[in-house]
């Protein structure tokens, strides 16, 4: 019982550092215009649309928080074989994939916009990159602390067999995932494409026809991450926490009623299993009472 609660106790943990680090991925992500379609500012100048955002779209959000979070579980593996403590060593990794982070945010975003600035006239902004450079890795290091955090309670508490480094990739990829679907439909086409209707996306033909006018002067990153911080990035932080929690606690309710000695290990596979597909079941019935709500509430598809 006692392991039990232990076990318990580090999945509420895990589930909460889910939630803060997938708010602060998405936050970041705008910060950055990385998302799709955040990430079709970077058709705005072949468009006519000399923007003010920072552009650093250059891979997808699961690719490079894959990277992010891979190389903080990386160092603070290595030095947590040389003795140190383990927070501190977590620490360390997460400011390791911090620097990482941002020497690769302002090499894709110079690279990118002096690429632009020749064929269609988009400037380099210094005060651009000097204003976002600071949000963009605040963000990351939390992000990426609180899922290597979790992927050491993961290896060290709740049995998870694979290495650090491991669990670590394995997280990123999935806050990237979920950064890119779920964050993006809470800011995208409401934030960046006002002038369209709700309720259709962005269809291609529209790529890079962005709104570029703030409610004082010129929109950039920062006025994209007030507006998520009310919604998309909550979102984005409840999905990766629900998704945690209860996927770990349909293990651990296996566990309990199918038992947990050698002979019961199917029986309790089976259980959690059944759990988990209840679990989708609900969610999707519940998805898409919402969806429908929110079309019939907010307006139609576009034509």
């Amino acid at each position: 019982m006692d392991t039990t609660l232990i076990a318990l106790g580090a999945l509420a943990l895990s589930g909460a550092l889910a939630t803060v680090a997938g708010c602060a991925e998405d936050l970041e992500s705008d910060v950055g215009s990385q998302s799709n379609p955040n990430s079709q500012v970077q058709l705005a100048p072949q468009m006519g649309n000399i923007h003010r955002y920072f552009n650093k779209a250059i891979s997808g959000e699961p690719v490079s928080y894959g990277l992010y979070v891979a190389v903080a579980g990386a160092v603070a593996y290595a030095i947590m074989q040389m003795g140190l403590n383990p927070i501190l060593a977590l620490i360390l990794g997460a400011g390791v994939a911090a620097l990482v982070h941002g020497a690769y945010a302002i090499s894709a975003y110079l690279g990118r916009i002096v690429g632009q600035s020749k064929n269609f006239g988009q400037p380099v902004y210094w005060d651009i990159v000097m204003s976002h450079i600071g949000p963009i890795v605040g963000h990351g290091f939390i992000a990426v602390f609180c899922m290597v955090l979790m992927a050491y309670l993961a290896n060290t508490i709740l049995g998870n067999p694979f290495p650090l480094p491991l669990i670590a990739l394995i997280f990123g990829i999935t806050v990237g995932a979920i950064g890119s679907s779920t964050g993006d439909v809470h800011y995208g086409a409401e934030r960046e494409y006002q002038k369209y209707p709700f309720g259709g996306g962005v269809p291609v033909a529209n790529h890079g026809d962005i709104d570029i006018k703030a409610e004082y002067g010129l929109r950039n990153g920062m006025d994209s991450s007030y507006f998520c911080a009310r919604l998309g990035g909550v979102l984005t932080g409840i999905c990766f926490g629900l998704i945690v929690f209860l996927d770990g606690w349909r293990g651990i309710l296996g566990n309990i009623l199918g038992g947990s000695n050698e002979g019961s290990i199917i029986t309790a596979s089976i259980i959690s299993i059944v759990i988990g597909l209840i679990i989708v079941a609900v969610l999707t019935i519940a998805n898409r009472k919402v969806e429908v709500f929110a079309r019939n509430k907010f307006g139609p598809y576009t034509k």
